[in-house]
């Protein structure tokens, strides 16, 4: 939480004296169209990251379980450490930051740099570091996902929507799928058996594409009408 603050205290300071503007830039005032947008984007991201889920088990002899030691404490943890680690790499990566190089750079070069700073961070956060194949994977992986929320946040000029995409992902991901650091939470895999050969190929390429598809034909359709 310490850390939250000080990128808050941070991010105001940079606005103030490098672009004379506010945090309000930021888009932090909720209103009718922002609690929408985080609404979409945390449905899309549960709705997306659980059929992914699914789908690593539906076609091989394995399925999920639910944890019994799993406690409603523990769940209250596990959801609040994610709470504060999306809320962290939002204001770093999609705050101050991104807004101001969006004003220096325009929208296509700030996005792209801020997904590849995106991607690169993730590489300690995994402790990918000296493995290339490994460094590769996340790199591509997580910088499509920073490509799609610093867009939702360019596009929206409010931090709703990617909170909401990086909220919904994560919180099914590592709290209700067990796919991350705090190890078995709500569900976990009956065995160790996984997909192989070209039907993993195609689950991976969903994982990585199908919400960043999704995301952008909202933002079309939200063009045409």
């Amino acid at each position: 939480m310490i850390g939250i603050i000080i990128e808050l205290i941070s991010s105001w300071l940079l606005l103030k004296f490098i672009a004379k503007k506010d945090l309000s830039v930021l888009g932090f005032k909720p209103n009718p169209t922002r609690l929408i947008h985080w609404s979409i984007g945390f449905l899309l991201a549960a709705a997306i990251c659980s059929l992914y889920h699914i789908m690593t088990t539906a076609f091989i002899n394995n399925s999920w379980i639910l944890n019994k030691h799993f406690t409603f404490s523990a769940a209250l943890m596990s959801s609040w450490w994610v709470v504060k680690s999306v809320l962290f790499e939002e204001l770093l990566f999609r705050g101050a930051l991104l807004y101001l190089a969006i004003e220096k750079w325009g929208t296509t070069k700030a996005c792209v740099l801020s997904a590849a700073c995106f991607g690169i961070y993730h590489w300690f956060s995994y402790n990918a570091l000296g493995n290339p194949f490994q460094m590769g994977i996340i790199l591509v992986m997580t910088a499509i996902f920073g490509w799609m929320l610093a867009v939702s946040f360019a596009k929206t000029k409010s931090l709703y929507l990617p909170i909401g995409l990086h909220l919904g992902w994560n919180l099914f991901n590592i709290v209700i799928f067990s796919n991350g650091p705090l190890g078995k939470q709500f569900f976990m895999k009956a065995n160790e058996n996984h997909l192989e050969g070209i039907p993993s190929l195609l689950v991976f390429l969903f994982q990585i594409l199908a919400l960043p598809l999704l995301v952008y034909g909202y933002f079309k359709l939200k063009k045409t009408l």
